[in-house]
């Protein structure tokens, strides 16, 4: 079994910084999938940020390219999110998923599903301000 805690959501005004972190915690598996997804009210959840830990492969959502940065640290196994630059429309709740031991690759075309997801933390909430 596979537990998902996030933290680092919170207000800020458009055009501030935020940092959010999710722990995860265990069985040990050599490798994840791990995906930062939101979510606002009445809309489905959507795939902002990924990252394999096996190779270090890295996905972005066009809406969030040059301002997130999505990062794991393997020695804790704490999968990041910085996000720079924050925009109205950035205010949602912020879920982190892990599919262990999945070599996921993502592009233009392919984008992250919740529904391939078995494991997920509770959410933090992020509102930005203009």
């Amino acid at each position: 079994q596979v537990q998902l805690v996030e933290s680092g959501g919170g207000s800020v005004q458009a055009g501030g910084s935020l940092r959010l972190s999710c722990a995860i915690s265990g069985a040990p598996f050599s490798s994840y999938c791990l995906t930062w997804f939101r979510q606002t009210p009445g809309k489905e959840r959507e795939g902002v940020a990924n990252i394999y830990t096996g190779g270090g492969n890295t996905w972005y959502a066009d809406s969030v390219k040059g301002r997130f940065t999505i990062s794991h640290a393997n020695a804790k196994n704490v999968l990041s999110l910085q996000m720079n630059n924050l925009k109205p429309e950035d205010s949602a709740m912020y879920y982190c998923a892990a599919y262990p031991n999945w070599v996921c690759h993502y592009s233009d075309t392919q984008y992250p599903v919740p529904d391939d997801y078995r494991y997920w933390g509770q959410g933090t909430q992020v509102a930005v301000s203009s």
